[in-house]
């Protein structure tokens, strides 16, 4: 990889002090980043082998997307406008129940592909055929938190724990650290409160977190309380899981014992705007979860209920919805957006000491967007800029762990056209719609 210098961009470091130089410079030496600063201020002894020159760019950490499903992006288009259990029952499951390992391994490497071209360089992801999702991810050159998705209620549970378990044990620190892993119960609704203290207890053992749907929709939460009599978020104290680190992905409809109670256990929360929008599952408390103190982050959900995975799109439905919701303007503005994108969902995924931030020590995982053109000029405030005009294909450049893997808009670790060409014959095996216009 070499040593790295980017400089004159306007660089938005998103550390806690919430600096931005304009124009700066970013230093990397290997993988991390020795060196964050104004012009002319790198140290005399670095010697960069590749210089990017950023005059008309902004420089801001990777993208983080806290909760997706990568390979449903083969799905993206197939089972639209419909409600969540009616989609997931009659659409989704069935045409999974087809799914093989190799379709795994293509539908995330699209979805990775996807990301990169929008910005997004870490996310966390719960499927199954993980090992095939894992070596996409190591394929493509990105970061990711993968969990094998657990079905407590069906045939397999307890193999399917095993995987697991053997997933975190096989990838967890896989290529030089870019792939983590956590456990990945689906939700209260289809995993029972022994089989959840199973998960806890593997979890604990392993040293890793665990990814759970929580309180998405209001059928869920009433189907809890009248199994359980409580919601779900207080089966999961009840059943001890915020006992070891949880990404809690949704967690629309909350009362304000839920939001204290995961305020109080350091539980993060995956807020996926558009596809509780699209779903209809309804608006989550994101302002009072954020002013309770809870990690917020933000991710897309899988591309069969988005349908893309751009989180430029998010960043904007996240602030706008808010807004309307609260009614008030003020509500969730630009920067703190912005936060949720970066180094919130580098806590959310455990990797907080490591990326969503461009400070010295961490891991040179950042983008380049472009804002000299029409819906980003003039430059009144690049934050504003970024959630509220900015786009996926605005991004030029992107760098994860300090390799370059799109630069000028062309990715370069991926054959693009053996790829689209990969899924146009797997969907069209999978649903009879892979070609279709």
């Amino acid at each position: 990889m070499g040593n790295l210098l980017v400089r004159g961009a306007t660089v938005l470091t998103m550390d806690p002090r919430g600096t931005i130089y304009d124009p700066g410079e970013v230093a990397v030496r290997g993988d991390a980043i020795i060196h964050v600063g104004p012009p002319g201020s790198v140290p005399e002894d670095f010697r960069a082998d590749r210089v990017i020159e950023g005059r008309g760019l902004v420089l801001l950490p990777g993208l983080v997307n806290a909760h997706t499903h990568a390979a449903m992006t083969l799905f993206r288009g197939y089972a639209d406008d419909l409600p969540l259990m009616e989609w997931l029952q009659t659409r989704i499951w069935p045409v999974e129940a087809r799914l093989e390992p190799e379709d795994v391994y293509w539908g995330t490497l699209l979805a990775c592909v996807e990301m990169i071209r929008s910005g997004t360089t870490a996310f966390a992801d719960m499927y199954f055929h993980m090992e095939e999702a894992a070596r996409a991810v190591l394929d493509a050159g990105i970061r990711a938190s993968l969990s094998r998705g657990l079905i407590g209620v069906a045939p397999g549970a307890d193999r399917a724990l095993e995987d697991g378990v053997a997933l975190v044990r096989e990838f967890h620190g896989a290529g030089e650290g870019r792939l983590t892993c956590m456990l990945g119960p689906h939700a209260p609704y289809t995993c029972p409160p022994d089989y959840l203290e199973r998960v806890r207890d593997q979890a604990a053992r392993l040293g890793v977190g665990v990814h759970i749907h929580l309180s998405e929709t209001e059928g869920e939460v009433a189907d809890i309380r009248a199994r359980y009599g409580c919601s779900p978020v207080r089966l999961m104290e009840r059943t001890g899981l915020f006992r070891v680190p949880v990404l809690a992905a949704h967690c629309v409809h909350l009362d304000d014992d839920d939001v204290a109670l995961l305020a109080a256990r350091g539980v993060s929360v995956a807020h996926n705007p558009e596809s509780n929008m699209k779903l209809a599952s309804g608006v989550a408390p994101v302002a009072r979860l954020l002013d309770a103190g809870v990690n917020v982050a933000l991710g897309t959900d899988g591309a069969a209920s988005n349908n893309n995975l751009d989180l430029f799109e998010e960043m904007r439905a996240a602030a706008l919805v808010q807004k309307v919701a609260r009614r008030d303007p003020t509500v969730l503005p630009a920067h703190r957006v912005l936060e949720m994108a970066t180094i919130n969902g580098a806590r959310a995924l455990g990797l907080a000491d490591r990326i969503g931030s461009l400070e010295p020590g961490k891991k040179a995982d950042f983008i380049l967007v472009d804002t000299a053109q029409a819906h980003l000029t003039p430059r009144h405030s690049v934050p504003a800029h970024l959630v509220y005009a900015a786009r996926g294909p605005d991004v030029v450049t992107v760098v994860v762990g300090g390799r370059i893997v799109m630069e000028n808009r062309a990715v370069l670790t991926v054959d693009e056209e053996r790829l689209f060409a990969e899924i146009a014959e797997r969907a069209e095996r999978l649903t009879g719609k892979g070609g279709a216009t």
